[in-house]
């Protein structure tokens, strides 16, 4: 399911949408944008993740990290 939304966007942002529909890279605005805050989301759950490893310097997985560089 889906739903949508309307957003304001600068001239610019909306030239760079239409510039990768013109050119194939994706079938529609909704497209693009839709990747990009997928990838944002990808980017924070990263981030996420290096914050709790970082926070446990004597957690299992950090051991365990730890052995595999002595191997």
């Amino acid at each position: 399911m889906s739903t949508q939304i309307a957003v304001r966007l600068p001239e610019d942002i909306v030239a760079f949408l239409d510039s990768e529909v013109s050119g194939g890279r994706a079938k529609s605005r909704a497209q693009v944008v839709l990747r990009a805050l997928e990838r944002e989301q990808r980017r924070q759950l990263a981030v996420r993740d290096v914050e709790i490893l970082s926070d446990g310097a004597d957690s299992d997985v950090n051991i365990a990290a730890a052995q595999g560089k002595k191997n």
